[in-house]
């Protein structure tokens, strides 16, 4: 049985992997077997953000585990390896970007959705350096369309320059509205991707009502090819484009918070969770 899908189907919520401990009896019911977390969360959510990919390699096996355990809807977007991003010379990762795309990903079908590469606070924009590590990264594995998103976390990106070299690639750039990391609205793909990072433990979603309802009037703006006007950014504004799919996940702050904040979002929108 398919999940319920939002009436803006393009709009994808979630978190960031499943299993934590103090979602237990909180997200999860009471004595659910951990074996079964990924199953549950994938029908309260609309997608799941991947992190363990970022530190550990993973099997074809599992990515296949992962597809068949979730509903036909799913998306899982995947960080890739940090040996590609933790290093002093992007031009020289393309071996490591090779053996992250081909590691088994492909496994996850059409519930593979954006790979988002994540830098160092302080890796420094070097527009040559930075350049050559996007023209490494593949359009395709095993015939199936891939999606890049770009997490900087330096100030050095906040300019004219990285966004006419992500643009030229068609390269999402994270949106975050965490105070420690640049957080501009800027599109450069036909997709946008946000990280949502300030959930507070005070608060029984983890965002205030009037926020969760901004956040999904961001995210409709954004599905129907608009920008947000209340967003930070480094140029102004453009004329409404194309419609887009929209990836939102509540991320750090207070963990805890997240599926809560998720599936606030998510109500917003219109979507009906799974029994």
């Amino acid at each position: 049985m398919k999940t319920s899908v939002s009436p803006l189907p393009a709009i994808r919520v979630g978190i960031g992997g499943w299993t934590y401990a103090p979602w237990r009896d909180n997200f999860y019911p009471a004595k659910l077997p951990q074996s079964q977390e990924l199953a549950y969360a994938s029908r309260q959510l609309t997608a799941i953000e991947v992190n363990g990919t970022y530190y550990s390699s993973f099997k074809p096996p599992t990515f296949a585990k992962w597809r068949d355990e979730t509903p036909d809807d799913f998306v899982f977007s995947l960080k890739a390896s940090h040996f590609t991003t933790n290093r002093r010379v992007l031009a020289d990762a393309g071996e490591s970007i090779a053996r992250f795309v081909e590691s088994g990903i492909s496994e996850l079908g059409d519930k593979l959705g954006p790979i988002v590469w994540q830098f160092m606070p302080t890796k420094v924009f070097d527009a040559e350096d930075f350049g050559a590590f996007l023209a490494l990264l593949p359009k395709a594995v095993d015939g199936r369309q891939l999606r890049h998103v770009l997490d900087v976390r330096h100030p050095s990106f906040m300019s004219a320059n990285y966004l006419t070299l992500a643009r030229k690639y068609r390269f999402a750039t994270v949106f975050t509205d965490s105070p420690d990391f640049p957080s501009f609205a800027d599109l450069t793909s036909d997709f946008v991707y946000a990280r949502l990072m300030r959930s507070d433990a005070r608060l029984k979603s983890g965002y205030a009502p009037k926020a969760l309802d901004a956040w999904a009037a961001a995210a409709q703006t954004w599905a129907q090819g608009g920008a947000p006007s209340d967003l930070p950014r480094v140029e102004a504004a453009k004329d409404k484009g194309a419609p887009r799919d929209v990836f939102v996940f509540f991320i750090s702050g207070a963990k805890e918070k997240a599926p809560a904040a998720a599936t606030g979002l998510l109500q917003r929108l219109g979507f009906k969770a799974q029994a």
